[in-house]
């Protein structure tokens, strides 16, 4: 009888385990579901960007471009086309708009020069290509893609990347005079920045008021902020469920010595993963480099397991913040999540899905 008790129990014990180990192999996850089979976001630029500062009207110019640099890639996607194709089309709306630090509303260096800067990348393949310090591309963002796709490189600049340009012949990579880029409020924004620099030199001793002088300036002008925030960039999703991002920049007005910033930087400025998301970034470039601000958003999705919305919270709010830099991003992950996240006062920006929703914003609400 013990020997049949022992036998009995035995077996409880066998059945137990096969049903333990049954329910080890085929684990209950948590993974998020498809929120939107094609979706794409896009930032004009984060600074001080201040609704008591924006006149009716040109609120209005800028809800409408980038309404309709959204809408451009939009249609591409809703038909079926690649993000890599959204990404172009919208970004170069936003080159073509004197609204935007980038194309032809791109500021202006030290040397009253205007000097463009622009990244892409395929989240599928992780191929990038970047420009940097180009001076005779109309549409920066087409001939960083080129870089891409057609040279065994990643980043090309100055003489070099306007050579490429040219021997490409290309009628999609236009080559303009450099004149074509001059806007009147950004060379107006040159001297307002030079006058102020030279006030500062000349009281060294003031240093605090003078900084004081400058913030003010930057607060009354909307277009003074685009000296250290101004850029344009686009995160898509196609139906393939294929990422890809792109930023365009003028970089810094007054900017010197051949300074490039965090836009041409992959990693920092552009970032696009299909396992993980996609990222374009606008702001105070040195602190973005530092901080690699574009690909540490993707690392945090890939190996803390956090969502897109913890990953940016955490870079734009926390990180970033602690370096001391400003900014934010745009980002897309390959569930169609969205997120706009800035540590500004305001980020010209808009998104649209699927359902042809469309959200466009400029003030931190």
């Amino acid at each position: 009888m013990k020997k049949f008790l022992f036998l009995a129990a035995l077996l409880v014990m066998i059945s137990c385990q096969d049903k333990k180990t049954e329910m080890t192999e085929t684990p209950i996850t948590n993974e998020p579901i498809q929120t939107s089979e094609f979706a794409i976001v896009i930032h004009g630029g984060a600074g001080t960007i201040l609704k008591e500062n924006m006149t009716p009207e040109l609120e209005k110019e800028y809800n409408d471009k980038l309404a309709e640099a959204i809408k451009k890639g939009h249609e591409i996607l809703k038909n079926g086309g690649s993000s890599m194709d959204a990404v172009e089309a919208t970004i170069r709306v936003m080159e073509d708009s004197p609204l935007f630090n980038s194309g032809k509303g791109a500021v202006f260096t030290h040397d009253g020069v205007n000097s463009l800067d622009a990244s892409f990348m395929d989240g599928e393949t992780l191929n990038a290509g970047a420009v940097a310090g180009v001076t005779t591309v109309k549409n920066p963002i087409s001939l960083a893609r080129k870089v891409m796709t057609d040279s065994e490189h990643v980043l090309l600049s100055g003489d070099g990347a306007d050579a490429f340009a040219k021997a490409l012949q290309d009628p999609n990579i236009e080559i303009v005079s450099n004149s074509y880029f001059y806007t009147e409020n950004r060379f107006k924004g040159l001297q307002r920045v030079l006058e102020k620099e030279a006030e500062m030199e000349a009281e060294k001793q003031a240093s605090e008021p003078q900084k004081t002088a400058l913030r003010k300036l930057e607060l009354k002008d909307p277009y003074f902020n685009d000296s250290k925030y101004g850029t344009v960039g686009c995160v898509a999703l196609d139906k393939n469920g294929n990422i890809a991002a792109g930023t365009s920049t003028g970089g810094m007005t007054n900017k010197k010595y051949g300074r490039i910033g965090d836009a041409p930087i992959i990693g920092s400025g552009t970032y696009a993963n299909n396992i993980t998301c996609g990222v374009s970034s606008t702001g105070h470039g040195e602190y973005f480099i530092r901080a690699q601000v574009a690909y540490d958003i993707s690392a945090l999705m890939e190996y803390s397991g956090m969502t897109l919305k913890e990953a940016t919270n955490k870079v734009i709010q926390d990180k970033l913040v602690k370096l001391g830099g400003t900014g934010g991003v745009v980002a897309l992950d390959h569930y169609g999540n969205v997120s706009m996240d800035f540590n500004t006062p305001g980020m010209y920006r808009a998104m649209m899905n699927d359902k042809d929703e469309l959200v466009v914003g400029m003030y931190k609400e």
